[in-house]
Parts: structure tokens; C-alpha cells; sequence
């Protein structure tokens, strides 16, 4: 594997750091309430991606301005050979050996990380979340119908997802208020309107569609087409779902928010890292087999800070446990004819273990609320109670290096009277 890639920077070159040089991922960005503008992350400083465009210094295009905009995805429409000869032009311009007169430039064009507010990094178009972690659907299902009917019939065939709200998905740091919903538990005999109770979360990382289509692709060709990656938190009401879900699956329970990282880690900061998914109990269709490793190997964990209190980290474990690719997933929704739009997030379903400190949800870790957690200050928690802030982290280490997504974090405040 790849060592550490050196820069200048001197910051980019710590061990601990989540943004090297080798890892260059793409933000959005503002100081002191200025104008939002498309950044880099290297160490601890975010380069202005914006102002080397309109510098001259770096352009994406020659003969447009494509970070002039409040997010990605113009640069994405430019396609995969445009990716990488801005990454390889970015990294030139920030290895160390770059002369005197560059790394002026560079500097004059960024600012330190700790004076930025990082804003969504790129437009959702359009977003679906899916359910392809066997750990977390074998834990759920076990809960609700018994080992023996743990996985429906078809979940060993297909990636199984539902369309959610692009308009709810918000960048790390945004509050989270507690949602109303319509709840029937097993005390009730009417239906009741009210807050939900058993508010969650799920683990899980997003894939960002780089490349659009207007038909059936091949699982190679949505593994070329997924731009990049960052965390997300699938927040999820309990409660709501178990009384709306049947028959058509989640709806107001998972409409509430969708949490991301700031940063987009780009496929190809994640190359080194590829890994395979597990063996098959049951061979896929032609149409889904992957033609090489398509996971990666990042390490995740799930931190819960009481208010007032200290982090307590709840899980710990790691994207490789998917069942299902982030190209597995794309190439199936396509089938149909399905058009994928540049800016399409695709969640991958909630990443657990198979151990019981791997559980990727609070539903899993004190499964249904039966074994609730106890936290490094004595507290305990079945669910999310107001004022908690949930951190989800992830990075690939490296040799002597560490790919990293930054936090994604997200409080719960009371539900609106």
C-alpha cells in the first residue's frame, strides 16, 4: 500500500491527521459569514478552491467557471478524466518540493480549518437509502420475527432501498429536533399523536453519484461513476416506523433528517484501500456480480455525549461488513431505467458486526430498548433522549496515514411544542 504522501504543509504529514495529502477531499466553505465558497482540506488548513480558479492558478475548465457555485457538482458533470487531472494538478501543487512562488499562492488562497463553517459540500438531487448490512437486517429481523424469518426471501438476491427526502439531508453540526409522528405501541388501543420515544440512529456511509446515466449500467460502470463518500446518519423514529412500515416500508419515520460529513472523499483517495464483499450463501444474478473488490476497508465508530456529559464511543466496526457494494446498489437501480442524476446520494443501509459492540443503531445496541446502555457517566440509554449528540467517525489507515471523512455530528432538541 501507499505510504504517506509528504507536503509542505507541514500538518498534512501527521499520522493523526484525517486530511494528508493523500486524501484532498472536497468541501464547501465559509469565513466570518462571507460568501460560501468550494474548498480542499489538507491538514489543518481548507484551500480555496474557488479563489485558485479565479486566479488562474488551477481551473477544472478552462474555459468555465465551475466552482464559482456553492457546491460540487458542476465540477462532477466534468466527468472522471477531469477528476483526475485535478487531482493530480491539486497534489502537485501542494507536495512538498513545490517552489516558493506556489506555495505563496496556496496560502494567499486558504484559510486554517478552526476559522471556517463548512457548509453541505455538494447539491442532493436525489436520495435513497438502503438496507444491505446482513449484521444490522439479521438483527432487526430477528427482534421483530424470530431467528428462523430473520432475512425476507428476497434479501440474499437483491439490494432492498426505499426513496427518501433530498430535501432533509443537511450537513454535520445541523440540530436535530425530535419528530412527531402517529404512534400505536403495544399499551395503545387507538392510534395517538406525539413525539416520538425511540429516536435513532443508523450508521452508515453515502456514495455520491459523479456520473449520470439514463439506463441500465454494469456494477463496473457504477463503480466509475460514484464520485465519492462520506458519512451518514439515517436518523430514524422508532416508534413512527413500526406503526406506519407495513406495507410499503419507511416513510415519515425517516424523514426527519439525514446527517452527512462535510468532506466528500473522493473514490480515488480510497483506492488503496479496496476489499471484497463477504462470500455469498446464495450466487448473485449475472447483473450484480462484481468484477472485482468493490468495499473498502474504513474503520467506524458511533460516540454519544450526554448534555452536559463526556463522549461515550457505543460501537465500533467497519464498512467491509456490507453485504452489498455502493456499486451493487447503483447498478440495481438503474434496471429498471431509472435515471441517475449527478448529486444522487445512495445510503447504504446501517453498518453492523456481528459482534454486539458492532451494532451500527441504538435499536441493535440494547435491542428494542431491552438492554439498555450504560454510559461512561453512570447514565443509561435505550434511545436518543434530548440534548445527546451523536458523533459518527470513519477513516482508512494506511501506512502511516489515515484517509479520514472529519466528524458527522448531529444534537437532538426537543420536539416543537
Amino acid at each position: 500500500m501507499t505510504g504517506l504522501k509528504p507536503s509542505w504543509i507541514d500538518s498534512a504529514n501527521a499520522p493523526d491527521t484525517d486530511f494528508p495529502l493523500n486524501n484532498l477531499p472536497y468541501g464547501v466553505f465559509s469565513v466570518d459569514d462571507g460568501d460560501l465558497r468550494c474548498g480542499v482540506a489538507i491538514g489543518d488548513r481548507i484551500v480555496d478552491a474557488t479563489g485558485l480558479e479565479a486566479a488562474g492558478i488551477l481551473r477544472a475548465d478552462p474555459e468555465a467557471d465551475v466552482l464559482d457555485a456553492p457546491w460540487w457538482n458542476d465540477f462532477m458533470e466534468l466527468g472522471p478524466k477531469v477528476w483526475a487531472d485535478y487531482r493530480a494538478r491539486l497534489t502537485a501543487l501542494l507536495s512538498d518540493g513545490a517552489d516558493e512562488q506556489t506555495q505563496e499562492a496556496v496560502i494567499t488562497h486558504s484559510v486554517p480549518m478552526a476559522q471556517a463553517t463548512l457548509h453541505m459540500p455538494f447539491r442532493v438531487s436525489e436520495y435513497t437509502d438502503f438496507y444491505a448490512g446482513r449484521h444490522h437486517a439479521t438483527n432487526v429481523g430477528t427482534m421483530f420475527r424470530g431467528a428462523e424469518n430473520a432475512l425476507p426471501p428476497n434479501w440474499l438476491h437483491i439490494p432492498i432501498g426505499y426513496n427518501g427526502r433530498a430535501s432533509s439531508v443537511v450537513v454535520s453540526g445541523t440540530d436535530v429536533t425530535r419528530p412527531h409522528g402517529q404512534l400505536k405501541g403495544p399499551n395503545d388501543t387507538v392510534p395517538r399523536f406525539g413525539p416520538s420515544a425511540r429516536f435513532d440512529i443508523e450508521l452508515e456511509m453515502g456514495a455520491i453519484v459523479g456520473t449520470a446515466s439514463d439506463g441500465p449500467i454494469s456494477v463496473a460502470e457504477a463503480y466509475d461513476n460514484i464520485f465519492g463518500y462520506v458519512l451518514l446518519n439515517d436518523w430514524s423514529a422508532r416508534d413512527i416506523q413500526a406503526w406506519e412500515y407495513q406495507p410499503l416500508g419507511p416513510f415519515q419515520a425517516k424523514a426527519t433528517a439525514t446527517t452527512i460529513s462535510p468532506w466528500i472523499v473522493t473514490a480515488a483517495a480510497l483506492e488503496p484501500f479496496r476489499t471484497s464483499t463477504p462470500e455469498r450463501e446464495k450466487d448473485l444474478l449475472p447483473y450484480l456480480q462484481e468484477p472485482g473488490p468493490m468495499l473498502y476497508d474504513i474503520a467506524l465508530d458511533v460516540g454519544l455525549t450526554p448534555a452536559g456529559g463526556d463522549e461515550t464511543v457505543i460501537a465500533r466496526t467497519n464498512y467491509n461488513e456490507m453485504y452489498y457494494s455502493a456499486a451493487q446498489q447503483l447498478a440495481h437501480h438503474t434496471t429498471c431505467g431509472c435515471p441517475m442524476r449527478v448529486g444522487d446520494l445512495l445510503g447504504s443501509g446501517t453498518i453492523s458486526g456481528p459482534e454486539k459492540d458492532m451494532r451500527g443503531s441504538l435499536l441493535e445496541l440494547s435491542w428494542g430498548g431491552k438492554e439498555p446502555l450504560t454510559l461512561d457517566s453512570g447514565e443509561t440509554r435505550s434511545f436518543i433522549e434530548d440534548g445527546d449528540t451523536l458523533a459518527l467517525r470513519g477513516a482508512a489507515q494506511g501506512d502511516g496515514f489515515r484517509i479520514g471523512f472529519g466528524p458527522c455530528l448531529g444534537t437532538v432538541t426537543p420536539a416543537r411544542s
